[in-house]
């Protein structure tokens, strides 16, 4: 690339990035009063998914752009007039994160795809975390983040939802919404910012986070069937979510070793994912 070429999203491509953080029980206990569930003690298992409020590196004010995230151009490639979103992602558990330890975690950037999607140009990156502790790896996931051209959200989805094995109603309230940004330290205004989400990113209202309803999915699952443990899940979001619409954490055994799950209410899928598991 010569000086005066523009860089592309694909230079990005192989860029790494290494955080270190402790997996504190105050924040675990935060996590918990958000989601209104038990919170686990030093020295016990960390919930499945509840890491992705650790590892934020904090990032100055000025550093932030116009939606809240911290600037792109960084760590993550440039997407300028692009909104961004969480479009799913592929874990697999290995063991257990231990509340009150350190841990590390070491990102990459796996790929970068543009896309021609039903709304426009779609930009795709693929970034994998390896989260390591006590000298080995705990979980090994691969998060899709996709940026898209401003264009109306998804209202609904066509296709009927399953019948449901289990099943738990959520309402995600405004605070709900908040506290979860809070603990995650996600400044995206379109979780806590009414004008910025209805005026600036076309949303009906407050958007739910992604990664919040893909946790409680799998908390969904592992409260139904308290002797399984996850051991791979993959998810992806059907069309956004507008607080405070309630919604059913819901799923259905399929084959052995095989549960399919999904988010949803009267308008259809909100996620769908597949949720791997094991005798504990």
């Amino acid at each position: 690339m010569s000086q005066d070429q523009a860089p592309s999203p694909r230079d990005w491509i192989g860029r790494t990035e290494t955080s270190s953080d402790q997996i504190t029980g105050n924040l675990a206990r935060r996590i918990a009063a958000t989601l209104g569930q038990a919170a686990p003690e030093p020295g016990s298992a960390l919930p499945e998914l509840w890491h992705w409020a650790y590892f934020q590196e904090p990032v100055d004010a000025a550093g932030l752009g116009a939606d809240g995230h911290p600037a792109r151009g960084g760590f993550l490639p440039p997407a300028d007039r692009r909104n961004r979103m969480w479009a799913g992602g592929r874990l697999a558990f290995h063991r257990p994160l231990v509340v009150g330890e350190d841990a590390t975690r070491h990102s990459t950037i796996l790929s970068v795809q543009e896309k021609a999607g039903r709304t426009g140009s779609l930009l795709f990156v693929t970034v994998r975390h390896d989260y390591e502790q006590r000298g080995g790896l705990a979980v090994r996931e691969e998060q899709d983040i996709v940026y898209r051209e401003p264009s109306p959200p998804r209202t609904a989805d066509p296709e009927p939802v399953p019948q449901a094995g289990w099943s738990e109603t959520i309402v995600p309230t405004s605070t709900m919404l908040f506290r979860y940004s809070a603990v995650t330290f996600n400044g995206h205004r379109i979780h806590y910012d009414w004008p910025y989400a209805t005026d600036e990113e076309g949303y009906a209202g407050l958007v739910v986070h992604g990664p919040l309803i893909a946790t409680l999915l799998v908390g969904a699952f592992v409260r139904a069937h308290p002797s399984l443990r996850p051991t791979h899940f993959s998810y992806r979001g059907v069309r956004p979510l507008i607080a405070p619409t309630p919604f059913e954490a819901a799923g259905r055994m399929a084959d052995e070793g095989v549960a399919r799950v999904w988010a949803g209410n009267a308008q259809g899928a909100i996620q769908r994912g597949e949720l791997r598991y094991e005798q504990r």
